[in-house]
């Protein structure tokens, strides 16, 4: 299978289930800035990518083969943040916060320490139309 040209398969993609694919679409590309690489309509499923971040969503309305490992309750993927690179977060948070969506972290600086220099990452994050918690991160400097 092939991608559009110029995207790639990331080595590591999640597929979250999604209550209503039509609705993760519009979050997540019209909101989150991802595109469509591809779809399979017919299994309810859609694979994303966002500058190499990459995405697959499945609807659980649609029959077929689902892998749930135990109940599935709102929200989704209690546990988890997708930490998700951008070139601009401040200009992504504008745009959900003037499109009405709510911000569960709101934009800040935050300083991070990997092995012995410390990263500062300007972020924030939101919850998609499932509860799945987004991070999105700017690379801001190192020290």
């Amino acid at each position: 299978m092939t991608l559009p040209a110029g995207v790639t398969f990331a080595p590591l993609v999640p597929e979250l289930l999604v209550s209503d694919l039509a609705a993760s679409l519009r979050f997540w590309c019209d909101l989150a800035g991802f595109a469509v690489a591809y779809t399979r309509p017919e299994e309810g499923f859609a694979y994303l990518d966002r500058g190499g971040a990459q995405v697959m969503l499945e609807d659980i309305r649609v029959p077929g083969r689902h892998w749930i490992t135990g109940p599935l309750d709102k929200p989704f993927g209690r546990g988890v943040n997708f930490e998700i690179g951008v070139e601009d977060a401040t200009a992504l948070a504008a745009h959900l916060k003037q499109a009405g969506w709510p911000i569960y972290l709101p934009l800040e600086d935050k300083t991070y320490r990997a092995g012995d220099r410390d990263h500062v990452v300007r972020q924030f994050a939101v919850q998609d139309p499932d509860g799945y918690l987004l991070r999105f991160s700017q690379a801001a400097k190192s020290t």
